[in-house]
C-alpha cells in the first residue's frame, strides 16, 4: 500500500514539475521575438503544439489552461505583456481567440498517433495549428468588425511562420512524442 502511496506522489509530482516547466517555456516563448518576414514571430504557437505531442493531450491541456489563467489573473505571461496591459483586460483584447484556440491545438497535437507517416503528422500539426487561427479570426471579426480585412490582418503574415514552425515539428515529432513514456 505505502508502495502505490508513493508512486501516486511522485507522478503527481512529476506532472507538477512538467506543467510548471511547460507554462514558463509558453511564457519564454511568448516574450521572446524572432525577425521574419513579414512579422516579427514568436514560438507560442511551436510550444502549444510541442506540449501536446510531448505531454499529450491531458497534461498539455491543462499546462494551456494554467497559462491562461495565470495571464488572465495578471501575471504578465502573455505576448506585449505588461506593455498592452495585463489581467482580464489584456485577455480580452484582440488576442483571445487566439489563446483560447491555443487550448484545441493543444488537445488535437496531443492526440497525434505514433505510427503515422510524416505526412499525416504534417496534416494532424496543420489542423491542430488551423484551430488556433480559427477561435482568433472569430473573436477578432466579433471585436472590430466583419467589415475589415479579418484575414490580412488575423492569419495572413502569420503562414510562413507557421509553416516553418510546424515543418520543424513534423520532423522532430517521433522523438518529441517519445517524450511521453517517461511521463
Amino acid at each position: 500500500m505505502d508502495l502505490l502511496k508513493t508512486n501516486s506522489i511522485q507522478k503527481a509530482l512529476k506532472t507538477f514539475v512538467l506543467i510548471f516547466l511547460g507554462t514558463m517555456a509558453l511564457t519564454i516563448s511568448a516574450k521572446l521575438k524572432i525577425p521574419f518576414y513579414p512579422v516579427p514571430m514568436t514560438m507560442q504557437t511551436f510550444v502549444v503544439l510541442f506540449l501536446g505531442l510531448a505531454f499529450g493531450y491531458k497534461i498539455g491541456f491543462t499546462t494551456v489552461s494554467i497559462y491562461l489563467l495565470e495571464g488572465i489573473i495578471g501575471i504578465p505571461v502573455f505576448s506585449n505583456s505588461p506593455e498592452k496591459g495585463v489581467g482580464l483586460v489584456y485577455f480580452t483584447g484582440p488576442t483571445m481567440g487566439y489563446l483560447i484556440g491555443f487550448l484545441s491545438a493543444v488537445f488535437f497535437a496531443g492526440y497525434l498517433n505514433l505510427k503515422n507517416n510524416i505526412f499525416i503528422i504534417f496534416s494532424k500539426l496543420v489542423f491542430s495549428v488551423s484551430t488556433i487561427y480559427l477561435f482568433g479570426v472569430l473573436w477578432l471579426g466579433t471585436l472590430i468588425g466583419w467589415d475589415k480585412p479579418i484575414l490580412e490582418l488575423g492569419v495572413t503574415p502569420f503562414l510562413l511562420a507557421e509553416l516553418f514552425k510546424i515543418c520543424l515539428l513534423t520532423i522532430l515529432a517521433k522523438k518529441i512524442i517519445k517524450l511521453r513514456k517517461f511521463i
